[in-house]
């Protein structure tokens, strides 16, 4: 039975995110539910809650609803209601949706439930390395962000509604939290998964800026410790 219902979410997953161009499409989820899954087994975690919460974690994301951090686990729990899942798994998946987010960088990550450290270390380890820059850039030209403007320096948000307000640029997003998440990871296993993406995230603007700096008069690279 937890098997039809995984396989009936990751379809309806799948086919609610088919048309997402931000980096918060199918593949991304399908990414998250595989690492999660793998980190899981390292953690000793509750396999049938990570997956089901990694699976609906980016259901109904707040950046695509008005800022309402409530769409997502309310619609998690619309569907886990309407495959009749019992009451304690859709209130810990839906909790663990709830508290996923990164929400500033002055904001302290609160995750007291195993589960959703694993599940909140797999999503921002795909908010790392290769593919996270891959998808920095695409959401950015999603929302109409500009690569970088100099004149714009990295914030630090205190809180949760400073963070979804904030209109940057997608090179002032990897300092504002990409460059902050290896130290925020919640297990030894998505502490070691981290340092390797961390690295390459941090060559990545090396080189950026130093492409950036060859036209005579550019300004150079923002500050490492802006945003932390």
């Amino acid at each position: 039975m937890n098997q039809d219902i995984l396989d009936r979410t990751a379809a309806f997953v799948e086919q609610t995110l088919s048309a997402d161009s931000s980096g918060h499409d199918w593949y991304h989820v399908r990414r998250v539910w595989q690492v999660a899954r793998q980190i899981g087994r390292a953690e000793s975690a509750d396999p049938y809650v990570v997956e089901l919460a990694a699976l609906l974690h980016d259901i109904a994301d707040w950046k695509f609803h008005d800022g309402d951090a409530a769409a997502g686990p309310r619609a998690a729990r619309a569907w886990l209601t309407e495959l009749a899942v019992d009451a304690a798994t859709i209130d810990h998946v839906c909790e663990i949706i709830e508290r996923l987010s990164f929400k500033g960088s002055g904001v302290a990550d609160e995750m007291p439930l195993l589960e959703g450290r694993v599940v909140q270390d797999a999503d921002r380890l795909d908010a790392i390395g290769a593919i996270g820059i891959a998808r920095t850039f695409a959401y950015g030209g999603h929302v109409g962000q500009p690569i970088h403007d100099p004149l714009v320096p990295p914030q630090r948000h205190d809180s949760f509604e400073a963070y979804k307000n904030s209109r940057g640029t997608s090179i002032n997003h990897f300092y504002e939290k990409l460059l902050l998440l290896k130290d925020r990871m919640q297990t030894p296993t998505g502490r070691r998964m981290a340092e390797d993406r961390h690295r390459y995230l941090e060559q990545f603007l090396e080189r950026f800026f130093q492409e950036w700096n060859a036209a005579p008069g550019a300004p150079c690279l923002p500050s490492q410790s802006a945003g932390r």
